[in-house]
């Protein structure tokens, strides 16, 4: 009589590395692989199907603490390695754990290139605003008048907002948390884990050593509730300690209003929609800043469209039904062919 075991269920320490963790104390990139940790025995997805990427920077050290397969690649190129890795093996779940110098500076172009062929990576960008692993430079996210090492006098350059770069490069997931809510992350991550296709997450995340206190306003308990709004599907952008205030359109511009004054309620309100078919509404809360707005956080955009690997997979069968299966010796030997003759003067000539 055979019997079948049934396979033991994961749990976080399954998915810990026995490497020492080498951030800073207080760094928020340990609270990050810690939900990453506790979320994945959750997913149903064997240990062994998991594959963790990254670049170059503090944020990259990801892979050696997850107990899975993973890569640290090369400076800004981890979406381009993680593509091509989703092409070969689709049936993996493949994340990309990168910074904001690391994705948004050398690595913009990979990691637009992702968002618009909608390959189902689950991106995860630690933004903490400033060059931490070379000690204290400005990023493409600090902002202006930022005074750093490479920037005495104070940053000229605008910088990025990574979800309105999502959006505008076609992301079918974009969602913002950040790194001291733990709960609020760990149901983002969850949210872009079960997403087929681009999933991006950014989590404004702390560095305590070169620019403490970056995102001091939307953390400090004190302020949070006054200077963050939550996303959610199918409600009114309510937010305050006091639930008081609220986000509403007034024709293209975005306006924040008291309720109970002047008539306003709750039914004037704007009303979040994740699913809409247009970006419109999720670029326009992407642009909300301190301090005239709120920070929304939460998801942003979340829609259904066919992911590159599924698209590809179509493409192969057709191509095969079309051609039959590809011979990778009949390719290199056949086809058209270059004769190198010398011509009459003594010259080399390509006929």
């Amino acid at each position: 009589m055979s019997t079948t075991t049934p396979e033991a269920k994961l749990t976080k320490k399954d998915f810990e590395s026995d490497q020492d963790v080498r951030w800073c104390p207080g760094c928020g990139d340990y609270m990050v692989l810690a939900q990453v940790q506790r979320l994945l025995p959750q997913l149903g997805i064997p240990r062994e199907n998991f594959v963790f990427i990254s670049g170059i920077g503090c944020s990259s050290r990801f892979p050696y603490y997850m107990n899975t397969y993973g890569m640290h690649s090369i400076h800004g190129r981890a979406p381009a390695i993680a593509s091509g890795l989703k092409l070969a093996r689709p049936e993996l779940s493949v994340w990309v754990v990168t910074g904001d110098g690391d994705a948004l500076a050398i690595g913009g172009n990979h990691f637009i290139h992702a968002m618009r062929r909608n390959v189902d990576l689950k991106i995860i960008l630690l933004n903490n605003r400033i060059y931490g692993l070379t000690k204290g430079q400005y990023s493409p996210t600090s902002e202006l008048g930022k005074k750093t090492k490479s920037t005495p006098m104070g940053s000229i350059d605008r910088p990025f907002n990574p979800v309105a770069l999502a959006l505008a490069a076609g992301a079918s997931f974009v969602a913002r948390t950040i790194d001291h809510d733990l709960a609020h992350m760990g149901k983002v991550l969850a949210r872009a884990a079960a997403h087929k296709g681009a999933a991006f997450v950014e989590v404004l995340q702390n560095c305590m050593v070169f620019n403490d206190g970056a995102h001091a306003a939307i953390a400090d308990k004190a302020t949070r509730l006054d200077a963050s709004v939550v996303l959610e599907h199918g409600k009114p952008l309510v937010f305050g300690k006091d639930r008081d205030r609220g986000i509403r359109l007034q024709g293209l511009q975005a306006q924040v209003v008291r309720l109970g004054e002047e008539g306003c309620s709750e039914g004037d309100l704007l009303v979040h929609d994740e699913q809409s078919e247009h970006r419109a509404l999720a670029a326009l809360l992407a642009e909300l800043q301190a301090p005239e707005f709120p920070l929304p956080v939460g998801i942003f955009r979340a829609v259904t469209e066919p992911a590159h690997d599924e698209r590809n997979a179509q493409l192969q069968a057709q191509a095969r039904a079309a051609k039959g299966r590809g011979d990778l010796r009949r390719l290199l030997n056949g086809g058209d062919a270059w004769t190198i003759a010398p011509a009459q003067t003594g010259s080399t000539t390509w006929l």
